[in-house]
């Protein structure tokens, strides 16, 4: 488009109109498109911010990398692929960890639980101290095994760190028959002290898991000390942890897989994507009805110009040229409200994010004081590219049917 039809269609934008009410439809029209841009920033905002809290979270107990077997629940860690990774020097810290299902028991109460068995190394991978909330982590202290349960597990099984009796583990004998006449004597049985609680904030970890060391899980589970369910995997700090995944698949081969922090926990990451997908398609719903009134307001802006199309064409204006000023004239009225609405919600999710005006409520119930943030500058792309894109095709709509009267 030319400077004519730019200068024209400026001039349309901000003139008066014959017809008040053009200019009501119109401005309206820039508000509504200005108000749903802002909440299309604001709300994956803050659904970015919770996905980086959550995520941040599972940093502090998932390690950077996690290698499992590709079928099965075991591995061998006496092979030559898993061997081969301790002698790399791009790794700082290999901690083997061996989970399986298991009943605990603690006085009268007793629930299923996920039994993590963990190394002396699992602290280099995971920042336990962390998200200690009761008493200390530690699976063995020398004399006795010890126990680090989630917050919510303890509290369903009635303990806390500072109870002293012994907390009982039964698992199936795994390479014997059960006896049905007398379930109890095919079970394994071990026994571990309390040592703290832990909170990731996440109930799978809070309400299923507690952690022992590895080599009471294969007692308990009857594995050998060549065997285990995941290795936990921390690089150097300053390597790329992508580059190390890659290396380390080539080097295990097809019989193992490595998952970084989000394929560990896939589902929820999974989950979160659709909802941020949903959550943006509405919006457009929302949008695309908001259109309308483009639609509307530019219709009336060419019935009430047709002495303007009459004037332009004798001055030889052709039916193109004219159909592109009030295309244009149209889409200034999206673009002007997404840069309005881009602007808008950019400070206001900075502002949340340094301020913290919308408050999630007072005490402890909740992790976080405020409404979490993260502006993502691929978020604005999207929201800026969808907003101008309905913009363009509500402005197209009415001026592909528009007619020169000579």
């Amino acid at each position: 488009m030319n400077f004519l039809e730019n200068k024209i269609a400026w001039r349309y934008l901000f003139s008066k109109k014959g017809h008040n009410a053009i200019n009501i439809v119109s401005g309206i029209s820039a508000a509504a498109v200005t108000v749903v841009t802002t909440a299309m920033v604001c709300v994956l905002s803050v659904m970015n911010g919770f996905g980086e809290l959550v995520e941040r979270m599972f940093s502090e107990f998932d390690p950077v990398l996690m290698v499992i077997p590709a079928e099965g629940q075991t591995l061998r860690t006496d092979t030559t692929p898993i061997a081969s990774l301790y002698a790399r020097e791009d790794i700082e810290a290999i901690s083997l960890q061996l989970e399986q299902t298991a009943l605990i028991r603690y006085k009268d109460h007793q629930v299923p639980a996920r039994v993590l068995g963990v190394d002396s190394l699992f602290t280099r991978t995971a920042h336990i101290d962390s998200i200690i909330t009761d008493g200390f982590y530690s699976v063995w202290d020398g004399a006795f095994e010890r126990t680090v349960l989630g917050r919510g597990l303890a509290a369903q099984i009635g303990m806390n760190a500072h109870f002293t009796g012994a907390l009982h583990l039964y698992a199936p004998e795994r390479t014997k028959r059960i006896n049905m006449l007398r379930p109890d004597q095919s079970l394994r049985h071990e026994h571990a002290f309390i040592a703290g609680t832990f909170a990731v904030n996440q109930m799978d970890y809070d309400d299923q898991l507690l952690l022992v060391s590895l080599p009471l899980a294969r007692r308990l589970f009857d594995y050998d000390e060549h065997t285990a369910s995941a290795l936990r995997i921390q690089p150097k700090s300053d390597l790329s942890s992508s580059n190390l995944k890659s290396s380390i698949s080539n080097t295990l081969g097809e019989g193992y897989r490595v998952l970084d922090r989000y394929e560990q926990q896939a589902d929820f990451f999974r989950i979160l994507r659709i909802e941020k997908l949903l959550t943006v398609l509405l919006l457009v719903f929302i949008l695309l009805i908001a259109s309308f009134n483009i639609i509307g307001s530019l219709s009336m802006l060419m019935i009430d110009k047709r002495e303007d199309i009459r004037i332009l064409s004798h001055l030889g204006a052709d039916e193109r040229m004219i159909r592109r000023i009030f295309l244009l004239e149209g889409w200034s009225i999206s673009s002007l409200g997404a840069v309005c609405g881009l602007v808008i919600g950019v400070a206001l999710c900075l502002g949340q994010q340094h301020y913290g005006w919308l408050s999630l409520g007072s005490g402890t119930e909740y992790i976080i004081s405020a409404y979490p943030v993260q502006v993502q500058p691929s978020d604005i792309g999207v929201v800026a590219l969808i907003v101008l894109a309905l913009g363009f095709a509500a402005a197209w709509y009415p001026t592909r049917k528009l007619t020169i009267e000579r």
